[in-house]
């Protein structure tokens, strides 16, 4: 292992692994620098390495969204008449997880980049911990303690969905990283899909039994199951390249080597506080972080989305079985999507598609009452929206990853930041609003724009970057990618 001008390497630094070089990839790189995979040896890593990974985490986020969003079909079981809920009650109880959640996105983050920490246990328990909570929901019996429980909830489930994003950055190059990206979220997507369909199973079968309500049910259920995955990715997750107990010597220094020479500026590691302080300085940081944020404020229709449906006019469980085809379709989209964009290592056009089209589905949802054209919005900007969620994370860690910490805090600002968005849109689905919710498709389609235009910026700022790098250093190989 060869040694830098910077001194011998820490685990978190800069270092060359023994037989991977600029030989065993491909010598000329697209626009960016990116090369495609030649060796085979690095060919069969990446194979081994999505084997582990990706299914483990798909079922954590699969769970993790399962979990979350189970207030949403509670909702059409009697859980407001149970509870007592009035007015916006059922809002702020939706929100509320939502204030939890971004308490703990930076934070948890900037340890799980410590060189030495072990991701793999803290955010199996963590899951644990968030399984406990959300099966307590099923015995709370008044709104303070509904909101207690989300608060929570939303505290516990903070770690995961930031640390998954980090991992998957540590293992993957910016050619893999939006494709992997779409696989993991592909899992909130059909976890959404499924709700409708779990919950209708569990109000038929269980609504009543042993004097609880289904609702009650679903939360003991999906609570109970979560524990169990949680137990089992303790063994299955990966550490830090370098440390991760199922790869070989050679395997580690190999996943820590290629994905070195696929980073733009990339800098020895200074610690936790310094990668923060480095993201936090970084202006495309806040570009980015506000393209996100204006992203999720267009998916806020999420928790609302039975609800939605339910203006369609069919009974509960035909409206519980009506959501899952739209994200089906959008599941699907997600992965295409995330492919073109890894194949062709392109970002904006990517998001202006995706946005276009989830632009075209809240307009069609709010201007018209015609039961097909109305269900047919819903496969439109679900899957208009949620197809680009990947592109936007993947171009994050492609553009602010010149160090791990860096990269950690990185997507954590970003993470909280825009999800901070869904403290604020439950807000625009007031039941008065309904069916068309004007002001709900209204401000979606402008979030929707506004993503598109952030994006081109972007672009056109990272294109004036990679100029200078060329200028000032005319042997650089590695620019970045847009």
């Amino acid at each position: 292992m060869a040694s830098t001008d910077l001194g011998k390497p820490g685990p978190m630094e800069i270092e060359v692994a023994s037989g991977y070089d600029s030989q065993t990839a491909e010598t000329k790189g697209d626009y960016s620098g990116a090369v495609a995979k030649t060796d085979k040896v690095e060919i069969a890593l990446v194979k081994k390495l999505d084997r582990r990974i990706l299914p483990t985490l798909w079922a954590m986020y699969f769970l993790n969204y399962l979990d979350r969003n189970a207030i949403a079909q509670a909702r059409l079981n009697n859980l407001e008449d149970d509870l007592g809920l009035v007015g916006n009650q059922f809002n702020v109880a939706v929100s509320i997880l939502f204030v939890g959640y971004l308490l703990m996105q930076i934070p948890s983050n900037m340890i799980m980049s410590k060189a030495h920490f072990k991701p793999s246990r803290y955010m199996a328990i963590c899951m644990m911990v968030w399984a406990i909570v959300s099966a307590c929901t099923g015995a709370v019996q008044s709104y303070g303690g509904l909101l207690s429980v989300r608060f929570f909830l939303g505290v516990t489930e903070a770690p995961y969905y930031p640390g998954a994003m980090f991992l998957l950055s540590l293992f993957y190059t910016r050619k893999e990283i939006a494709t992997r990206l779409s696989i993991l979220y592909s899992a909130n997507i059909i976890a959404t899909s499924f709700s409708g369909l779990v919950a209708a199973a569990t109000f038929t079968t269980l609504d009543g039994a042993h004097g609880l309500a289904g609702w009650r049910w679903l939360f003991i259920i999906e609570g109970a199951v979560t524990f169990g995955v949680a137990i089992i990715s303790m063994f299955l997750l990966p550490d830090h390249p370098l440390t991760t107990r199922w790869l070989t010597p050679e395997e580690r220094e190999l996943a820590h080597a290629r994905i070195a020479k696929d980073t733009v500026g990339l800098e020895s590691s200074k610690g936790a506080r310094a990668g923060f302080m480095q993201a936090a300085r970084d202006p495309r940081l806040w570009l980015l972080t506000f393209t996100q944020n204006c992203h999720l404020s267009a998916t806020g229709f999420n928790s609302f989305f039975p609800t939605v449906v339910k203006t369609l006019g069919f009974s509960r469980n035909i409206t519980l079985v009506l959501t899952c085809p739209p994200y089906l379709v959008s599941a699907a989209a997600c992965v295409v999507t995330g492919l073109s964009s890894g194949r062709f290592n392109e970002r904006t056009w990517h998001i202006t598609g995706g946005m276009l089209v989830a632009m075209a589905g809240f307009i069609m949802a709010s201007c018209t009452l015609n039961v097909v054209a109305r269900y047919l919005a819903c496969f439109l900007f679900a899957s208009g929206c949620y197809a680009v969620n990947a592109v936007i994370l993947g171009w994050v860690t492609a553009t602010l990853g010149q160090t791990s910490e860096k990269k950690a805090a990185a997507l954590g600002i970003i993470n909280m930041f825009g999800n901070a968005s869904f403290i604020y849109t439950p807000y625009l689905y007031p039941k008065s609003d309904g069916p068309r919710y004007l002001i709900a498709m209204s401000a979606n389609t402008a979030f929707s724009f506004v993503t598109i235009v952030c994006a081109w910026i972007l672009r056109l700022w990272l294109m004036r970057t990679n100029s200078k790098i060329q200028k000032a250093d005319g042997a650089n190989k590695v620019f970045y990618a847009y």
